[in-house]
């Protein structure tokens, strides 16, 4: 182990005894479950079945949810295996508990702290242990090792700011990414930085772009749809502040505009800010408002419903590239759903799926308002090229799941 490393062992386990008093603090701010902060302790909610056990942990929401079908594929290869789902976010659980198959677990990742690590391992003991994006937390890493769990970093994220962090303890780096068996980056630029700090790097991957289309209910689709009357539906996905009052200006009259936020706990703000944007009335899904033929803008501020939404939409705008310094946000999930895709000109963290998509006309860009309104008018105008658009975007989608097969392939080595 190394003297940095050394050093943050210490001044973890020394800060431990506050860690229950940290965590209840922001239960109380809602930023944890108050009913299972013994899981951020090591302390697990449920009993370690028999066999192998896999272990596969993200962060937050769009980590998480990128390891769903990754968790569908290895349940269907290797019944026999546990899958344990570790995520660190209240809202990453809300929409996990909805979306892991039936048999797989979740828990809550215990703090990186010597003795909550300790006990979660000890306790759920996992074969293999499969991080996504960037999640280097030392005290889990190395701990993992040194009781004889294989380690997979996949769809690895690293930026140049934190690539020039870690550079600065350059033996730390490398410990702590040798410990991976296998280390699949998003890009090549990823790709180097990680090879620069000492990892063995493998091919490219990122979850992000694998999946199918989202669950919804088909009875639910259909009341949704009676009660649109025939207008045409508009879905925002992902909005931030800001976005929300562009897109409703700039969309066509006559329609049903639902805008589902990123962050649904802004829903009083949004609802705020969109007083008088738009004719008609603003429901809220949260408060079991219905859709009226006086519904202007219906704001779903709920989670694990998206897949209604995209199914009923007949374009879809992408929120975070409307609103500077958020870089927009994956547009598969839509594009799965064979839906015409608009995005605004900030999409910095999806450019190179934004590009593809753009060059096989399967999603369009708008500089700014005016552009959108131009947009939204010509798709639903001409319904015959937001069907091709729509069909493009599915087109791109299915062969990117092709890499889930290949990832398979290199994981199941490190399974016993």
């Amino acid at each position: 182990m190394t003297v940095p490393l050394a050093l943050y062992r210490l001044a973890t386990g020394l800060a431990e005894p506050l860690a229950p008093a940290l965590l209840k603090g922001r239960a109380k701010r809602g930023k944890e479950d108050a009913a299972r902060l013994a899981e951020r302790l090591g302390r697990a909610g449920a009993a370690r079945p028999a066999g192998p056990v896999v272990w596969l942990h993200g962060v937050s929401v769009g980590e998480s949810l990128s390891l769903v079908p990754l968790v569908e594929a290895l349940q269907a290869r290797r019944p026999d295996a546990t899958l344990l789902v570790t995520s660190g976010t209240v809202t990453s659980a809300e929409v996990l508990a909805g979306r892991l198959p039936a048999g797989a677990v979740h828990q809550f990742a215990p703090v990186d702290a010597p003795g909550a690590v300790g006990r979660f391992l000890d306790h759920w003991r996992p074969d293999l242990g499969v991080f996504v994006e960037s999640e280097l937390w030392p005290n889990l890493i190395q701990a993992a090792k040194a009781r004889g769990v294989r380690l997979a970093l996949l769809s690895a994220r690293m930026t140049e700011g934190s690539a020039r962090g870690w550079a600065r303890a350059p033996a730390s780096a490398r410990a702590l990414l040798s410990a991976f068996d296998l280390v699949m980056p998003q890009d090549a630029a990823t790709a180097a930085r990680l090879a620069r700090l000492g990892a063995t790097v493998g091919p490219a991957l990122n979850l992000k772009h694998i999946g199918g289309r989202l669950p919804f209910d088909p009875a639910e689709l259909a009341d949704l749809r009676s009660r649109t009357q025939g207008r045409p539906v508009v879905v925002a996905v992902s909005t931030h502040p800001g976005e929300e009052r562009l897109i409703a200006e700039s969309a066509p009259g006559g329609l049903l505009l639902a805008i589902a936020p990123r962050h649904p706990e802004r829903a009083d703000e949004i609802a705020a800010q969109l007083a008088g944007a738009r004719p008609g009335d603003i429901a809220r899904r949260s408060r079991g408002e219905p859709v009226s033929p006086r519904t202007g803008v219906y704001l779903v501020d709920t989670l694990g419903e998206l897949g209604v939404f995209l199914e009923l939409a007949d374009v879809v705008v992408m929120g975070g590239g409307f609103a500077p310094g958020v870089g927009g946000h994956n547009p598969l999930e839509p594009a799965r759903h064979g839906k015409p895709i608009v995005t605004g000109p900030e999409v910095f963290n999806a450019a190179d799926v934004y590009a593809a998509m753009f060059a096989e006309g399967a999603a369009i860009e708008a500089r700014d308002g005016a552009a959108l309104a131009r947009h939204l008018q010509g798709l639903l105008t001409y319904p015959h090229i937001a069907r091709r658009m729509g069909e493009a975007a599915q087109a791109y989608a299915e062969r990117q799941g092709a890499a889930l097969d290949g990832t398979l392939a290199l994981i199941e080595p490190l399974l016993p």
